[in-house]
This record gives C-alpha cells, sequence and structure tokens, in this order.
C-alpha cells in the first residue's frame, strides 16, 4: 500500500516510516525543508514537498497514495487556535481528495477528547465529549464530516508520547522546571495522564491502517494514567530540583499556556483498541524513560 503521512519527519512520524516500510508498504512523506526530504530519502521513503498550510501539497500526495495517515500538527501553543484551524482544513482537503474511494484516512487526536466524567478513564467508545472547548476537538469534528463522504476514516487518540528524549507535554514541563528552578504540580498531584512509548504508538497507526475498522476510534494508551506527583518526583531528581505543590491560582503563573492541562485527571483505557487490533506495548513505561534521561546540560528539542 503506498501511504501518505503528514508528520513524517517528526517525532512519532519517524518511527511510524521504518514501521511501514517494513511491514512491505511504500511511503510518501510530507517534507518541509531539504533536511526532512533527505531524512525521508534515507528511512526508504519518498519525500513530497509541501506543508500544512500548502493546501495543494496535500491535495496532490493524497491523490497519488492508497492511503494517507495525519500525524503532522503545528506546536507553537501561542498560536493554538490557529494551528487548531489549521489542522480542520488539511482534514478538510484530505477529506475531499478521497471522498467517495473507500481509501483509508487515519486523522490523529488526544486522548483528552473523552474524559466524559472527572476519574474516569476516557474510552473508544465516545466519539468526543459533546460541548469540548478545546479547539482540538475540530480534528474530530472534521473527520466525521469525511467519513459521511465516503472517506473509511479512524481516529487514533494519543496520550503522552514518550522515549528518553521526548514525553509530550512532560517535555514542556520539564523545560518550565529548569527555568523556575522547581518541579511542580497542582495540589495533591494524583491527577494522572496516560503514556505510550513511541514505538508501540507507531506500530498502532499500522495496525490500524491494516485492521482498522471504518468509523472505529482507537487510544494508543500503554499506561492508563501515571500520576503527576510521581512524574514530577523523578524528574526533580533527574534534575536536582525541589518537587513543589501549587495551588490552582498558582500554577496559572507557573506554567502559563500548559497550566489548562497541569491539574487535568485524564485517565485513558485502551481495551477496546487491544482487543480489536492485537495491540499489545512492548516498550518502556514513562517513568522508565524518564529516569533513563540525561537530564544535565541537556537540549529539549521540541
Amino acid at each position: 500500500m503506498r501511504v501518505f503521512v503528514t508528520g513524517a519527519t517528526g517525532f512519532i512520524g519517524s518511527a511510524l516510516v521504518p514501521e511501514l516500510i517494513n511491514a512491505g508498504h511504500q511511503v510518501l512523506g510530507l517534507a518541509r525543508s531539504d533536511a526532512g526530504a533527505e531524512a525521508l530519502a534515507r528511512a526508504g521513503a519518498v519525500a513530497h514537498r509541501g506543508d500544512l498550510e500548502d493546501l495543494e501539497s496535500l491535495r496532490s500526495g493524497a491523490a497519488k497514495s492508497d492511503a494517507v495517515i495525519h500525524l503532522a500538527f503545528i506546536h507553537d501553543f501561542s498560536k493554538f487556535l490557529e494551528n487548531c484551524t489549521t489542522d480542520r482544513r488539511a482534514i478538510e482537503t484530505l477529506g475531499t481528495v478521497l471522498a467517495g474511494s473507500g481509501r483509508p484516512l487515519i486523522v490523529t487526536s488526544g486522548t483528552g477528547m473523552a474524559n466524559s466524567a472527572p476519574g474516569v478513564p476516557a474510552t473508544e467508545d465516545v466519539k468526543k465529549v459533546p460541548g469540548n472547548p478545546n479547539p482540538r476537538a475540530a480534528s474530530e469534528e472534521t473527520a466525521a464530516l469525511a467519513a459521511a463522504q465516503g472517506v473509511r476514516v479512524n481516529i487514533v487518540r494519543l496520550p503522552q508520547v514518550h522515549d528518553t528524549v521526548k514525553q509530550g507535554l512532560v517535555t514542556y514541563a520539564i523545560r518550565i522546571a529548569r527555568e523556575k528552578g522547581v518541579v511542580a504540580y497542582v495540589g495533591d498531584g494524583k491527577n494522572r495522564w496516560p503514556a505510550a512509548h513511541v514505538s508501540d504508538v507507531a506500530r498502532l497507526y499500522r495496525l490500524a491502517l491494516e485492521k482498522g475498522v471504518a468509523g472505529a476510534t482507537y487510544h494508543a494508551v500503554a499506561e492508563e494514567g501515571i500520576p503527576a506527583r510521581e512524574i514530577c518526583e523523578v524528574v526533580g531528581t533527574g534534575l536536582n530540583l525541589p518537587v513543589v505543590s501549587l495551588t490552582p491560582e498558582e500554577a496559572q503563573a507557573h506554567f502559563g499556556w500548559l497550566a489548562m492541562f497541569a491539574g487535568l485527571d485524564l485517565p485513558a483505557s485502551s481495551a477496546k483498541t487491544r482487543k480489536e487490533l492485537g495491540w499489545e506495548p512492548t516498550g518502556p513505561g514513562l517513568i522508565a524513560d524518564l529516569r533513563n534521561m540525561r537530564y544535565p546540560g541537556l537540549e529539549l528539542a521540541l
């Protein structure tokens, strides 16, 4: 199968491309730069120049392919609403090309889209919490419109995806801790974040492509929820910084934009995903990767 992958040179994409190629698929990877194109060539993929704001590049990439995996997202949280709008337009464009063909389109979202009640793990059956104020919800809304146009849509919801260099939102929290001189959690720190190793996430995307049921949502969750305080204690040891509790009011000043997530309890289940796709995570856990990071002098590239 010839698969067009947006975000092919990113954190997850760099693991997904070899995963697909080793399974016998051909990869056409979206590349914004010469360096990205060269990296794709080294991995055995074909580079397709363009970006999320170049809708014509998305149209032509999808038109050349048997399936599309949409991973790319602009991670500039100072322009979060604008970037969510860009993502919506990208999905609309990809869906228009694939409409009526039955060709697969896998759209990326977050497990937080399905946390319907405090303390209750998000499940795949919750399509999207009604009235979710998070503008990222537009990704799933737009995917549903594509499905109504005859596209074989699947949604993959991500937790904190990690290795020993990056760990999703935890990476940003570590950067803030280094700037502020303390590692902080909110309240008692019992709020939980789900997680999965990047290698397991890449394998799940491949399984969703090969075995996914049309219209199904899958959760790339290896660990249902790790308490924030436990995460902070490991990071505090790694950075040799004190670990402190903040009130919600103090958290706003400390975390900035990350404050909207820092105190949330966001457990998530992947029971249905594992059953339907036969997916069993085997990679290291989040705490293990945080313990094995090279903290001193480490530059946390995003």
